[in-house]
């Protein structure tokens, strides 16, 4: 016996235009299945309104009210509903010993590579191109020649898993010449080939940037590199404490803290990555710019956190990821100025959605070209962190002059807000 896919995800639309849809998931649990719905959620280009989420270890039920992130966003229901059941555990019961057909093999990487004349806005127009087409960004590496022409990689994995399909990949390469127009020189799609797993001339960040990058403590140079002092004082009020007296089997974690795009994620990421299960949540709607947070939380021994270590770090690090979910800076590369952005990666090896998207299309309403562009992973040995970190060589032609602090802060600045939906 089971319930069907029609049944574990359920997509309610507003009466009205404006109003939050309801997402009902109903389903069997499994450790981090918050996480990985919201992370869904965000990268649906969704903002979570409210939410509810409640488990007896064994069955779950998550409701989320969500609103369009932008006006102008092109949303699959269908698709959103489809990429959620695939996240839920299967409702029907097995009698087979043998799980292994259950378990997803890793989608297979394509290589995107398009020659066309450069433009302003030209990465940005690509990159939401392949957003609508639910086509995810792992790597990416974009080159400008002398003449004004650009050379980009693309390699991406397709969410509906149809990109081997000719049919697919003819649409895919029909929205890209509709975007590049006569720009375009060349476009071609195949699967990728040894070039993905052993990249090659994608440079570790200098041991001084890295710190700053990678750093968990928000330093006053940082704060001002960030240009963000008013947000700051915002930010900083944000509280996480731990109640033990009010169930006897769950600790209360109340959180008080600003909004930002992707809190939810944020929250729901860090307890996956600390295997804390959650038994009950309640998210609360935006007040005065501020969330606030109860959840009934257990250890993955089905204990309450009742060491006092143990509750200490906990709140450490909810308060870090979310005061600091995404690190911006602007450095120097020799002659040339870098952007750089980096965000943590869960455990599990998926990154935050979006990244590649909203940083350029903060440069794009900045006016500034990209030179060059690339992706990739870094670890460090302070932390036990694995980081996506993006970076982008801007073009000096803009109106910026991009070796004066003030303009360098507008950048970071205005980076760091469409980052955070602020």
């Amino acid at each position: 016996m089971g319930i069907t896919n029609d049944d574990v995800v359920v997509i309610q639309k507003g009466k009205n235009p404006g109003e939050p849809c309801c997402i009902t998931v109903n389903c069997p649990d499994k450790t981090g299945l918050g996480c990985d719905i919201c992370r869904i959620v965000l990268d649906f280009g969704l903002y979570i309104t409210k939410g509810d989420v409640s488990t007896d270890g064994i069955w779950c039920y998550i409701v989320l009210w969500v609103v369009p992130q932008s006006s102008s966003l092109i949303l699959r229901w269908s698709n959103l509903k489809n990429r959620l059941v695939s996240v839920c555990p299967s409702c029907i019961v097995s009698f087979y010993l043998d799980q292994s057909s259950t378990h997803s093999t890793s989608s297979p990487v394509y290589l995107l590579k398009f020659f066309s004349v450069d433009r302003k806005g030209l990465l940005h127009d690509v990159t939401q191109v392949l957003c609508e087409l639910e086509l995810t960004i792992q790597r990416v590496k974009v080159m400008t020649t002398p003449d004004g022409r650009v050379l980009d990689l693309f390699f991406i994995t397709d969410n509906m898993e149809l990109l081997h399909t000719k049919k697919r990949q003819d649409e895919t390469l029909e929205q890209l010449h509709a975007v590049l127009g006569e720009s375009c020189i060349s476009c071609e799609l195949q699967l990728a080939g040894p070039e993905y797993e052993c990249p090659q001339g994608i440079s570790s960040p200098s041991p001084e940037v890295a710190e700053e990058l990678f750093g968990y403590e928000l330093s006053d140079k940082e704060i001002r590199s960030q240009a963000l002092s008013p947000d700051m004082s915002k930010l900083k009020k944000a509280s996480v404490t731990v109640d033990n007296s009010l169930s006897p089997a769950h600790t209360l974690l109340q959180i008080h803290c600003a909004d930002h795009k992707g809190l939810l994620y944020d929250i729901m990421r860090t307890l996956k990555d600390c295997n804390i299960q959650i038994a009950y949540g309640r998210f609360s709607p935006n007040s005065m710019g501020y969330r606030d947070l109860d959840l009934f939380i257990q250890q993955k021994d089905g204990k309450k956190i009742v060491d006092l270590e143990k509750q200490s770090a906990l709140c450490s690090r909810l308060k870090v990821e979310m005061l600091h979910p995404l690190r911006v800076i602007i450095a120097n590369r020799g002659p040339d100025t870098e952007l750089l952005v980096a965000n943590p990666v869960e455990l599990s090896g998926n990154g935050r959605p979006r990244v590649f998207y909203d940083v350029t299309l903060a440069l794009k309403s900045l006016g500034i070209c990209i030179f060059s562009a690339e992706i990739g992973r870094y670890s460090t040995s302070e932390s036990d962190h694995e980081w996506e970190v993006y970076r982008f060589l801007l073009d000096e032609n803009c109106r910026f002059q991009l070796s004066n602090m003030v303009a360098r802060n507008q950048i970071v600045d205005r980076v760091r807000r469409t980052l955070m939906g602020w």
